[in-house]
């Protein structure tokens, strides 16, 4: 298993690993490592400590192949309060994905209560190879505890996960490309069709961060719902050890193989 989804080549060039790897060919890439690349981009773009980036729209243009790949970013916005980015990702000269984040200030306010959600789900001691019964590179760069649902089986699933490669090699992977790295999961983890009969494209991933999330572990509560004409949703609920960070949703395209 490679070390890191992408090895720097300099000036914001990028070579994927197999790591990288999705479900449906072995030449394109899962959706969360190339959202993740593009949250490490828009981090370091004018960033800001006292600010988060509470919604992250990636876009899936065409499939990320396994090979270089190039980011650029901008700032489409820059408030003393907000901030809007945007964020490409190249392969040969191509854009593949695109991605869109606000960021917020973030300061204390007197008076409020902290939200209570209850505690999270409980973390499994027993691990799995993969959540939905393949083995892909992506599968294999992340660490799966199933705490209900099956792998093996249709429906809606709550899964933690957490990645045992870095993003970017040399570097430790922000709470917030660990959390995108995972929730693009979501759909597949909730599959309602089976994986050798159907394919079930997302061509975007939203997330909504409410607070900053922490640690290794993220976890997907996910429920996938298909209509009769080929259209579908995933809607994840996202929680650390902590409690309840956000949600994810994504938007598929159903068609039998």
């Amino acid at each position: 298993m490679a070390d890191a989804f992408y090895l720097p080549l300099g000036r914001d060039r990028y070579r994927a690993t197999p790591a990288t790897e999705g479900p449906w060919s072995p030449e394109f890439q899962h959706g969360g490592p190339p959202t993740a690349l593009l949250v490490h981009a828009l981090e370091r773009t004018a960033a800001r400590d006292d600010a988060l980036l509470t919604r992250i729209t990636a876009e899936f243009l065409a499939p990320a192949p396994v090979t270089e790949l190039d980011v650029t970013t901008q700032v489409a916005r820059d408030g003393r309060n907000v901030q809007l980015l945007d964020a490409e990702l190249l392969a040969g000269g191509r854009t593949v994905m695109r991605a869109r984040a606000w960021r917020l200030r973030r300061a204390v306010l007197e008076g409020l209560d902290p939200v209570d959600d209850g505690p999270p789900p409980p973390l499994p001691d027993t691990t799995v190879s993969s959540p939905v019964g393949l083995d892909f590179g992506y599968a294999r760069a992340m660490e799966w505890r199933v705490a209900a649902g099956a792998t093996d089986k249709p429906g809606p699933a709550t899964v933690w996960t957490r990645l045992r490669t870095a993003v970017v090699a040399g570097e430790q992977p922000s709470p917030v490309q660990r959390v995108v790295a995972a929730a693009d999961s979501g759909s597949g983890v909730s599959a309602v069709l089976e994986w050798a009969r159907w394919t079930f494209l997302n061509v975007d991933l939203t997330v909504h961060l409410r607070r900053p999330p922490e640690g290794e572990w993220v976890c997907l509560d996910s429920r996938t719902e298909v209509d009769s004409e080929g259209t579908g949703l995933a809607a994840t609920t996202l929680w650390d050890r902590r409690g309840r960070i956000g949600v994810a949703a994504q938007s598929l395209l159903v068609m039998p193989r």
